[in-house]
Parts: C-alpha cells; structure tokens; sequence
C-alpha cells in the first residue's frame, strides 16, 4: 500500500497531496505544522493574472484542476485590470481555506494540524521515517517537501526588518523546517540585485473597518482602487526589496495600490503606519498582516531544494520530491500549485515503482520548470524571480508563443502533447 507523506501545507502540499492520491497513492498524509492549510494562501488572492491563466488552464486540460475550481468559486472579482496585469481573479481569502480542506478529505486526504517535523530517519539512501516535535514518528515510501522558504525569525531578522509577526506565527508555532535540510541535501538561497539574501513578501492587508467607507464600497463594487501618492511618500527604493518582481512596477510606488480579498491587500512589501495614514481616505487605517507591517514584511527564498525536472531532490536521498518555493525563485499561488501537483503525481509514481511524469517545454508549465531550473545554476539567475504573471518569466511566455487565454486553445496544445487528463488518472 504505497504512502506518500507530504510535509507542509500550503497550496503546493495541498496540491501534492490532490496529486499523489489521484496518481493511485493508498494513502497521503500532509502535515502542518500550523493550525490552518494554505500558508501565505492565507493573504495572497490573486489568480488568473497575466501568464497564470494560460498555466491554470493548462493545468486544468492535465486533469489538475480542482484548486483551481475551488479559487474560481470563491472569487469575489473576476477579469480585474490593475497596473501591469490583465484579467486577474480575486479569491476570498476567508472561505478559501475551509474549502480546500473539504476538498482533501473528501479525496481521501490525512491532515495533522500543528505537525511540526524537526526529525528524519534514514536508511539504505532514503528517508524512511519523519519525526514530530511531540515525538511521534511517521512513516512513508515517498516524502514531499513543501515547507515553502518563509522565515524563520532569525532569518527575518538577519536578512530583513525582524519578525514582523506575519501570517507564518513562527512565535505560535515554531520555526520552519526545511525536510531537504534535514536530509542532508545542499540547499542555495535566493538574491536581491544587491547581492543580500532572500527577498521580501510583495504585499500587506488592511482591516477593512479602518478604511474610509467610500473607498470600501468602490473596492467591494469594483475590486480595485487606486489613490495617488502623496508626493513626498515615493519611494520607489522599496520596490527592489519585493519577492514579487511582477509588481515592482513605479505605479506601485506612486499610487497606492487596493484589491479587495475579503481583505484589502495592499500592494507594497510596507509602509510605515504613520505614513499611510498621511494618505486620504486611509487616516485610521490599521494592518492586518503582518501586524508590524510599518517596518516590512516576511523574508522568502532562504532555502531552495536542489532538483530535477520531475521535482525530484537530488542529494543523498533519493525519495523526496519538492514543490512550491522549495522548487525555486518561484512567486505565486498558481506557480505552487504547478510544481506541488507534479511532485505528488512523481511521489506517487515513485511509490508504485513507475518512471517519473516530466512535463515537455511544449507547454508554460513544463518550460517554466526546466527554465527556473537551468536559470539558478547561474548567480545572475538566483537574483531574479520567476513568475507565469510578469518578470522575466512571463516575458518568455509571450516570446515563446505559449500565454494565451483561449481556453480551446491550451486544450489543444495539451492533447497535442498526450497528456490529457494525465493528473487526473491513476498510474497504471
């Protein structure tokens, strides 16, 4: 009865453990080390924007496309235009959870919330055992790492503004744990511009009641606002800092940019409470996260898992496969999805004894994977981030003929390349 362990719970664990049961996988368990699914899902809410709706799409004709309806369903705003993005859908960041964890059970799914991993065992070159804070030891064939690379507060603190008490709680709930870490595989961490580690999370939440009535019920008619600037508060330095290079546009740092999540996300890495308050409309407005967002925001991409094009991680293991950030410079939601789907799907495989699913580069999805591989084999390329919305990554899209939003189309392509309703089917 082949057992696939997921350790981490956010979209690309979530997304994993989908996978790797829909592969034929008897059991999947994911564990959490948090009380909740999702991670930074939690605050995100962007989809379809740009690129990522040729890759949902895409990933839908593979047969991987139930978060996707589940996002779909919850949107409070759907074809939103914002400054550099077109067609963006807006989840609400408040059912959002409650429905993709329906949605794991219902499949079948094992979840263990406040799970944290802080052990392994390992024999004969593979991982066979995990182990718990609390002690309890968990076996498996085949093990998922999608810890994500978010944190901990000693890197937040070393490498950013200090823990600014974000969606994360590594307070509440302990550090991270990086299982590839724990394996012994040599990790790289990601670059700014300027050569300093990591990059930091692109936007903050507003509480709703903080804002000025007539700018909440524009966001909630329209899903979007834009104010101006005060001229003396552009500061356009900041926008380097961002992990989400598809927003590090000079619009975002001479408007201040709202999108309506359930939340009000607002699109910049911080800004000083007393600052934003200078802005009409935003006089007592109060952050939701992180809740010290005056001085900045979550520090990302401190460890990325050394990997092949079927996710696999290449060390002295040779049963774990990563997802999600774990995969890479990789920004988003949909991006994770991505990469967590095909490391359940392989996990499951690897199981069950088959040959690994590599995706050809025929499709976005299967040449993002390879692309943000090869390109952090370079130093230039760990500075970059890789996104199917913007940046370098959607830039290659639009080059290389793949981004498109006509959904026939995408079909066709993945018919074309065999692999219909691949994800969705259990492996012979």
């Amino acid at each position: 009865m082949p057992r696939v362990v997921v350790v981490g719970g956010g979209w690309a664990g979530c997304a994993a453990a989908l996978a790797a049961r829909q592969a034929g996988a008897d059991e999947v368990v994911v564990l959490e080390r948090t009380d909740s699914l999702l991670g930074t899902g939690l605050v995100g809410g962007i989809m379809r924007n740009n690129g990522r709706y040729t890759a949902a799409e895409e990933m839908i004709a593979l047969g991987a496309g139930q978060l996707f309806e589940i996002c779909d369903s919850t949107s409070r705003h759907c074809g939103i235009d914002f400054p550099g993005h077109k067609h963006a859908w807006l989840y609400d960041v408040a059912l959002i959870e409650p429905a993709v964890r329906r949605r794991l059970l219902e499949n079948g799914v094992e979840i263990w919330l406040m799970s944290r991993v802080t052990e392994i065992e390992r024999r004969d070159g593979a991982i066979r055992v995990v182990v718990l804070e609390n002690g309890t030891s968990i076996p498996a064939d085949v093990f998922v790492d999608a810890t994500g690379t978010v944190g901990s507060q000693s890197f937040c603190t070393e490498h950013g503004n200090g823990c600014v008490m974000c969606v994360a709680r590594c307070p509440t709930f302990g550090p991270r744990v990086s299982l590839t870490g724990l394996a012994g595989a040599p990790e790289r961490a990601g670059r700014r511009a300027d050569g300093a580690l990591g990059a930091m999370s692109g936007s903050c939440k507003l509480n709703k009641d903080t804002v000025a009535p007539e700018i909440v019920r524009q966001l909630e008619a329209a899903g979007l606002v834009i104010l101006p600037m005060p001229a003396h508060l552009v500061d356009r330095r900041k926008l380097s800092a961002k992990a989400c290079q598809q927003y590090a546009l000079p619009e975002f740092a001479d408007n201040v940019i709202l999108l309506d999540t359930g939340q009000i996300k607002l699109m910049t890495a911080y800004m000083p409470l007393d600052q934003l308050r200078q802005v009409p409309g935003l006089e007592n407005a109060r952050y939701e996260d992180p809740y010290s967002g005056t001085v900045g925001n979550s520090m990302r991409y401190s460890a990325l898992s050394p990997r092949d094009d079927a996710m696999r991680v290449l060390g002295p293991v040779d049963n774990l496969f990563c997802g999600g950030e774990k995969a890479g410079l990789l920004v988003g939601h949909t991006e994770a999805i991505v990469t967590g789907t095909l490391a359940g799907h392989n996990a499951a495989r690897a199981a069950l004894g088959r040959e690994p699913l590599v995706l050809p580069d025929a499709l976005a999805v299967g040449d993002a994977i390879r692309f943000v591989r090869e390109s952090m084999e370079t130093e230039a390329g760990l500075q970059k981030k890789y996104t199917f919305s913007g940046s370098v990554l959607f830039e290659r899209m639009q080059a290389r003929g793949l981004y498109t939003t006509d959904r026939e189309a995408v079909a066709a392509r993945v018919a074309a390349a065999g692999l219909t309703g691949v994800f969705a089917r259990e492996v012979a």
